[in-house]
């Protein structure tokens, strides 16, 4: 029988505030244990939670890009439980009055185009501290400095269905809260971290039982573990038993969710208003600010229909994506199209495009670094576009000169020139290519005095487009493959492509294509 995973996502995204929601106590990543818990986190007797105004500029904010309604008026509560890393014994949350309520989130599925999912609310509260299991020989230890950061809990309705789509949500999420402003998405040190709720039923049928999986601080984590899951409950079902609603942890080690405890259910939590805190109530000067603030950055789903309606089909589903993945890959993208406008300005944008997520992708993995650090500046990018849309080198050689172009960038020709000079006509990697398309070319052929091992590898990355040179290159290819050529006049069309590649090849692949492909037909039709 057929089954189908439906999913919800709860998601704490760490906001973006440099003291805590309820306290002047910082929030700064990485202090020594237990130093940054000020009393007010803690609640020892006699002091008072004063709130954060950055935190609720950031929640107004989320709530204005996803469309949602800004209740002007919401209560804080007191969410009641025991944990160890939870030393007052309750949280200070928001429950039946929220600061967000309803909206809705795009989410880009690649070539299956969009799917829309709802979300619930986006509730502000404090984060509790961090148990601490590692190196206290058996036993555990509680860093209070994460207590009292302020999270935006946002909540889905269950409208995702199998681990795919639910990380292709929290990918858009993620994109979505680091673009805004509100988050820094660091999933390693806990700044966005979610809850699946799993349950599996038959296509059409009424809900299944939910199991929460917890913690999960990985994308490829969240996938394997929703999977994993989904199985469970599936064999459990068919093997005639029963899933129970519980809370799981997910262990990667294993592959495999594990029961943790019970599934609390709201009236659990005992849940009341503070009494130390006033609602919030929302001025229309608040409310303003954040319209202004995210008109000032838009959204991901906005910048994506922008280039869609700049490039057309130019760019893929997929190009979209992954342009939009951040605002610095977009702004990164921007810059470098600043050079190109027109009719080439779509094909140009495809070749950036491949770069970006392609060779910059690469070299940004491997250092480990965001794309607004890349030693390749955008007018350095533009400049190696520009000579493949002018047909002065392929593809294949600008793909090829990418990796000396990173490594070299930011250095000056004075500081090459030793190596170009004593360079024995540089192969396609040598140095002088990443500096002739760095600096200007008129700078570099002044500062080179024309000396000839540069002026030879200069001259052999240019791709041939004199049609005399190329003619001539056919007319030898010809002469040398008269089965060929008897082939293709008697219709066979692959002999015309082994034609084409015998030019490339006496060319060293310089040549053309365009040009080879004209002159070959016209002198076989002849």
């Amino acid at each position: 029988m057929s089954w189908e995973v439906v999913v919800g996502i709860e998601t704490h995204a760490q906001l973006l505030t440099k003291s805590k929601i309820f306290s002047a106590a910082s929030t700064a990543f990485g202090a020594p244990p237990n130093t940054q818990a000020s009393a007010v986190d803690i609640a020892l007797p006699g002091v008072l939670p004063v709130l954060n105004r950055a935190a609720v500029e950031h929640a107004i904010r989320f709530g204005l890009a996803i469309g949602a309604t800004i209740n002007r008026r919401s209560i804080f509560a007191r969410k009641n439980y025991f944990y160890p890393d939870l030393p007052k014994g309750y949280q200070i949350s928001q429950y039946e009055l929220p600061i967000v309520q309803g909206g809705s989130l795009r989410i880009p599925l690649g070539n299956e185009g969009d799917k829309t999912i709802r979300l619930t609310r986006a509730h502000l509260e404090e984060d509790a501290g961090k148990s601490l299991h590692e190196d206290f020989r058996g036993m555990s230890g509680i860093d209070l400095n994460r207590a009292g950061t302020p999270l935006l809990e946002i909540v889905s309705e269950p409208d995702l269905r199998g681990a795919k789509e639910a990380v292709a949500y929290a990918r858009a999420l993620h994109a979505l809260v680091v673009w805004i402003g509100i988050c820094d998405g660091n999933m390693q040190e806990g700044s966005f971290r979610c809850d699946a709720n799993v349950s599996v039923r038959h296509p059409g049928g009424a809900l299944g039982t939910r199991c929460e999986i917890k913690n999960l601080n990985s994308f490829r984590f969240m996938e394997r573990a929703i999977e994993f899951e989904a199985r469970r409950q599936v064999e459990l079902i068919e093997d005639g038993g029963k899933v129970v609603q519980e809370t799981r942890l997910y262990d990667p080690d294993r592959d495999e969710t594990r029961s943790m405890r019970s599934k609390e259910d709201a009236q659990d939590y005992r849940y009341f208003p503070d009494p130390d805190l006033l609602p919030l109530v929302i001025q229309d000067e608040l409310l303003d600010s954040s319209k202004e603030r995210l008109a000032e950055t838009g959204t991901p789903e906005q910048k994506r229909l922008a280039y869609a309606l700049a490039y057309g089909s130019a760019l893929t589903p997929q190009d979209l994506i992954g342009l939009t993945q951040s605002r610095q890959t977009a702004e990164y993208f921007d810059k470098v199209m600043e050079a190109f406008a027109g009719e080439q300005e779509a094909a140009a944008a495809k070749i950036g495009a491949n770069f970006i997520l392609g060779e910059m992708a690469a070299q940004l993995n491997e250092a480990a670094i965001s794309i607004d650090k890349a030693p390749v500046r955008p007018a350095a990018l533009q400049g190696l576009i520009a000579h493949v849309m002018k047909n002065q080198i392929p593809i294949s050689t600008a793909k090829k000169i990418f990796p000396k172009l990173w490594e070299n960038s930011g250095r000056t020709v004075g500081e090459l020139l030793p190596q170009i000079k004593s360079a024995p006509t540089p192969p396609m990697g040598a140095d002088i290519i990443s500096v002739f398309f760095y600096v200007a070319p008129d700078t570099l052929a002044g500062e080179l005095n024309a000396t000839s091992t540069a002026t030879v590898s200069i001259a052999n990355l240019w791709q041939i487009s004199d049609a005399g040179e190329i003619e001539k290159a056919v007319d030898d290819v010809l002469k040398a493959n008269a089965k060929q050529v008897e082939d293709y006049r008697a219709g066979k069309e692959k002999a015309f492509n082994s034609l084409v590649g015998q030019v490339m090849k006496a060319t060293k692949g310089k040549a053309n294509p365009a040009q080879v492909n004209e002159i070959l037909r016209r002198k076989l039709s002849a």
